[in-house]
């Protein structure tokens, strides 16, 4: 396996790595047209044409709308049913995802200033959010705590969750994920249907305020499509890790950091930065080594071949621009005391820092959210949150003398703009 390598000595380094981070979704036109078709035919036939495309995608022939819905008692089973082990590990995963997420909370605040006027926020959850858990290839559990407890933690009432079964296959780990999280209603749908059902609501399933949760290239475009219908997380890209080392963590533990990542998606992109070549050197051959050990090796070898690279850098000073240049998704730092390198570091959806922190251990279970900005974006985007299940409303009571002082100045400001009617609403109170 040949992974490139780069150096910041170079002269054509930043062409080089800007081609590597260029990663454009090419538009489909053939996916967005289907896309919009879906949409609109469940706007307009709602559960009929929700159930006749579960039937063609999914290979799943349901009896009535009714039957999309799982029986709450259903969750429960799975959930007991789970091997002990199983079981424990994910208690413990949701407990402290829970714990981490109740320090995000946001309470509303109020103060009176000098005239009486009141001036403040008031926040509230969102009454009802659609979770997308993907189905098929693979089955994400983790995905159902990371998006469903911040939710609950924020107080949404109702957490509505929709999951594809192909050929009717259901996976009992995502439904005890379920069943943990406080999930409130199940439905066996997925792909771009089940996100119009969500958005726009059907007989059977309830409109919802956001849609969260990962998905395909359909559910991607059917969110950006609907958004201003209802809310969205984010529109996510293909999964990234970037690794600073020194040079003093075992080769072995960056290669397979580096697979971690790779495995998701042929899309992916793991990136080692690195100031010791021969560090670098041994990392490619710990990956060469390893790579046959590892059932997903042939996504993990085109992803490390089309998008992976090994940077040579003159120190971690300098590592730490490149990784502020890229706002990788992942970032860790295997480096000696990590702590210190913080202030330096400006953008990266997750920081995991020192040689133990691996990122598999933040995707399932540290605590902090998985969901995180990818292709760049951890340079204006943050991790999924609590604060993205509430919203905040600002909170004006103005006191008599306020109005007087208030008003004065908004109608100075509206007749500059020429709305003679706004200045006469604030000087009627002002007399």
């Amino acid at each position: 396996m040949k992974i490139r390598k780069l150096s910041s000595c170079d002269a054509h380094f930043n062409d080089e790595l800007s081609k590597l981070l260029a990663f454009e979704e090419t538009a489909d036109e053939t996916l967005e047209a289907t896309v919009a078709a879906i949409l609109k035919d469940v706007r307009q036939r709602g559960d009929a044409a929700v159930l006749e495309y579960t039937a063609k995608f999914d290979r799943l022939l349901l009896a009535n709308a009714a039957s999309m819905e799982l029986p709450r008692d259903e969750l429960h089973a799975a959930f007991l049913g789970l091997p002990t082990a199983q079981r424990s590990a994910l208690e413990a995963a949701a407990k402290r995802v829970t714990d981490y997420h109740q320090k995000q909370v946001q309470d509303s605040w109020s103060y009176t200033d000098a005239d009486g006027t009141l001036l403040g926020q008031q926040v509230t959850p969102l009454d009802r959010v659609g979770l997308y858990v993907p189905g098929g290839k693979a089955a994400y559990p983790s995905s159902v705590l990371m998006n469903a407890l911040p939710a609950k933690v924020a107080g949404v009432a109702e957490l509505i969750m929709v999951v594809p079964t192909p050929d009717g296959v259901k996976n009992q780990l995502v439904l005890a994920a379920a069943y943990l999280s406080g999930v409130n209603r199940v439905f066996t749908i997925g792909g771009a249907q089940a996100v119009a059902a969500l958005a726009y609501g059907t007989a059977t399933i309830p409109k919802v305020d956001k849609v969260v949760g990962p998905g395909n290239a359909y559910v991607a475009s059917a969110k950006r499509r609907v958004f201003g219908v209802c809310g969205i997380d984010m529109v996510a890209g293909p999964s990234e890790i970037l690794v600073i080392c020194d040079g003093k963590t075992d080769p072995d533990w960056i290669a397979m950091d580096l697979f971690s990542q790779a495995e998701h998606d042929e899309l992916a992109q793991a990136i080692l930065i690195s100031p010791d070549a021969a560090f670098i050197e041994a990392v490619a051959a710990s990956a060469n080594k390893l790579l046959e050990q590892m059932p997903r090796k042939e996504i993990i070898r085109t992803a490390l071949q089309n998008r992976g690279a090994l940077i040579h850098v003159r120190d971690l000073d300098e590592a730490c621009a490149i990784s502020n240049r890229i706002a990788p998704e992942h970032l860790e730092m295997s480096v000696e005391s990590p702590q210190g390198w913080l202030p330096k570091l400006k953008h990266a959806g997750a920081i995991f820092m020192g040689r133990y922190t691996s990122e598999a251990l933040g995707d399932y279970c540290a605590g902090p959210n998985h969901v995180l900005p990818t292709s760049g974006t951890a340079r204006f985007s943050s991790p999924l949150g609590v604060y993205d299940f509430q919203k905040r409303s600002s909170l004006i009571q103005v006191s008599p003398q306020g109005a007087k002082v208030l008003g004065a100045i908004a109608a100075t400001l509206a007749f500059g703009e020429g709305l003679q009617a706004h200045a006469q609403s604030a000087l009627f109170r002002a007399r």
